[in-house]
């Protein structure tokens, strides 16, 4: 079953995360499906903009903990690191839409979720939504660039106390550090991030280019997002592997 929606509105191309019983956790073939809904967004000239959303209670609760207890079962090994480089692929392929995209975040934002609200070019969050880093709840180091992602967007005291201190932060304090451009009531957030995508989606050819020449310019943080990918790629697979061994009894050293 498939679980993205990808459906055009006008110029508009709105992506949905549509696995609410897991509170649209990462999977791969979910990932898989994103980025061909990313590539049809980008393969259709009529398209001036995309909105990323989330089904049902939650925008994305991060990558399943199945995939990542599989990948912690032999993090070094070729299959689990080239694994978690795919699930990476559905942030970092949002970064690459050849158009304008906002993130419509109602809900939680979880761990990989929180990377792909921030991976998007402005997010719209509810009131009451959560923005949670996560990792270090469950005894992991952050990845996908986390906290490059985090101080590219927000401030760098929102940084750390979401990413480096665990803070959790409602769409309202996350508007007001950074992190998101509005919050507003949870029934209002992706109308508004339709109105505001619509505007600029009326001519796709000028919002293409638009887009480039803004990521060009604003482009990526003091530390390269590829880099911090990488930073953060081998420390996340030895607390994966530092995980399973806890839990399966072992010592975690």
């Amino acid at each position: 079953m498939a679980e993205v929606r990808f459906e055009l509105r006008g110029n508009v191309a709105v992506i949905t995360l549509d696995a609410p019983a897991r509170r649209n956790a990462l999977v791969p073939s979910m990932v898989a499906e994103f980025v061909d809904a990313c590539a049809a967004a980008d393969g259709n000239p009529d398209v001036g903009a995309v909105v990323i959303c989330g089904a049902g209670e939650s925008f994305c609760s991060g990558a399943h903990r199945d995939v990542l207890d599989g990948i912690a079962q032999d993090p070094a090994g070729t299959a689990s690191y080239q694994g978690l480089s795919e699930m990476y692929r559905a942030f970092t392929r949002l970064s690459e839409v050849l158009v304008p995209s906002i993130a419509a975040v109602r809900g939680h934002a979880v761990g990989a979720g929180v990377n792909m609200m921030l991976a998007a070019d402005l997010r719209i969050i509810a009131h009451e939504a959560r923005v949670i880093s996560g990792f270090g709840a469950i005894g992991l180091h952050p990845g996908g660039g986390h906290f490059s992602l985090l101080g590219r967007v927000g401030t760098r005291d929102a940084a750390a106390a979401v990413g480096l201190f665990g803070q959790q932060v409602t769409g309202r304090r996350a508007a007001e550090v950074g992190l998101a451009w509005e919050s507003l009531p949870a029934d209002d957030v992706e109308p508004r991030a339709m109105e505001i995508a619509a505007r600029v989606a009326r001519d796709p050819e000028l919002a293409r280019a638009s887009a480039r020449s803004f990521r060009a310019e604003l482009g990526p943080p003091a530390l390269a997002w590829a880099n911090a990918l990488d930073i953060e790629k081998g420390v996340q697979m030895w607390s994966l592997r530092r995980r399973h061994q806890a839990s399966q009894g072992g010592d975690p050293s």
